[in-house]
């Protein structure tokens, strides 16, 4: 049997997984990218992050390959997002917004799960910390690198900072209160503090 936190921890990588997926299929619509096209960049964005942690602590096979239900979200949620954007209206940046409104979902959610999994390999929590940035960014920066565009995590500074900040949060955190706990209030001040900074960019024209 799945224990409690076991199972909410799978809930939280499925849903990161279908919103990076998902912000990535806007990003292939706003570039006038086929289907196909836009869909291969949101299944490398979502498992790109994990991918990176787990090689990096040693975790082979990889998360999606021992378990498919991470492609199975991926792919039908970007298809699915790839036809809802392409239908949206152009020029107004309404599909920018929400790409990075996504993103900053699977920026919070993907940091949480690596600094747990980091925790579980035993690691010191600074590398815990590091693994968390680098499970939260790296899949955004593939998605930004692959779509010829310059990476957040290269041109704003409150990107990684957040990631780290929030990972940080969540290990004092959870030695003060539950872990679940923990988990969702991490979440909400690192997803709020990137609403705050995307609120003072300006998206400009959608294309």
């Amino acid at each position: 049997m799945i224990e409690p936190i076991a199972h909410f921890a799978l809930i939280l990588t499925l849903a990161a997984t279908a919103v990076m997926a998902a912000s990535a299929a806007i990003q292939g619509a706003r570039l006038d990218l086929d289907m196909f096209g836009a869909t291969t960049i949101a299944l490398a964005t979502a498992v790109g992050g994990g991918t990176v942690r787990d090689l990096i602590l040693g975790r082979t096979p990889v998360f999606w390959i021992t378990d498919l239900s991470f492609l199975l979200t991926a792919v039908p949620v970007a298809a699915v997002t790839y036809v809802v954007a392409k239908r949206l209206p152009q020029g107004n940046g309404q599909r920018l917004r929400l790409l990075m409104q996504f993103d900053a979902v699977g920026l919070a959610l993907f940091t949480l799960i690596g600094v747990r999994i980091a925790q579980g390999e035993g690691t010191h929590w600074i590398i815990a910390v590091v693994i968390g940035c680098v499970t939260g960014t790296v899949g955004g920066m593939i998605r930004d690198i692959l779509c010829n565009v310059t990476p957040s995590v290269l041109k704003e500074d409150l990107y990684a900072t957040i990631s780290i900040a929030g990972g940080t949060m969540f290990l004092v955190a959870e030695q003060m209160m539950d872990e679940t706990i923990a988990l969702v209030g991490c979440f909400a001040v690192m997803f709020v503090a990137r609403l705050v900074v995307l609120a003072r960019v300006d998206p400009g024209a959608d294309s």
